[in-house]
């Protein structure tokens, strides 16, 4: 699986100056390690592997965030890959676990970040994280994750553009310009 996932990240084209640091930092670390998944909340071992997934709906040229409790920005869903999980798996496990959607079909990431994450300075670690997108209409039930979300939204990238940037995920304008939207 190790090799998979070197693989996968070596497949990963960057699209920008800090796409390629962003990839030759995470293939320098799986290189020297193959201890990649978390294993004690909230940041041991540091970095460690995240998936996160933007569903889109392209119709509306709309990606749905959430409001996140503990770090109180606005991500998208996403989480940890366990011990023994595929990536794409994650992204499936995730989808269901914090928004009770079925990912039947996940295509292959789309961008990789390797984030500094916010918070009280014990906490802090890096996330390297692969970014896929799912499909998805605006008008979809979903049924949200209330303990780990303080709310969802369906936002535009003029929305995201107009608003305050130090509340998002900072890769985030970047993986709109990686989907052309």
């Amino acid at each position: 699986m190790h090799d998979a996932l070197i693989e996968l990240v070596e497949s990963l084209p960057p699209a920008d100056e800090t796409g390629e640091r962003h990839r030759a930092e995470a293939l320098a670390w799986l290189r020297r390690t193959d201890d990649v998944h978390r294993r004690v909340k909230p940041a041991t071992p540091s970095p460690h592997l995240v998936v996160s997934f933007l569903l889109v709906d392209r119709a509306a040229g709309r990606v749905l965030l959430c409001d996140h409790r503990l770090s109180g920005l606005w991500l998208p869903t996403g989480g940890h890959v366990e011990p023994g999980e595929e990536p794409a798996d994650a992204v499936r496990r995730e989808a269901q676990e914090e928004l009770g959607l079925r990912a039947a079909h996940v295509a292959a990431p789309f961008l990789l970040t390797v984030t500094e994450t916010v918070g009280a300075p014990a906490s802090r670690h890096t996330d390297v994280t692969l970014w896929y997108e799912l499909p998805a209409a605006a008008e979809a039930p979903l049924e949200t994750d209330e303990r780990e979300f303080a709310g969802v939204r369906w936002w535009s990238r003029a929305d995201v553009e107009a608003s305050w940037p130090g509340r998002f995920e900072p890769h985030l304008l970047r993986a709109l310009d990686a989907l052309a939207l």
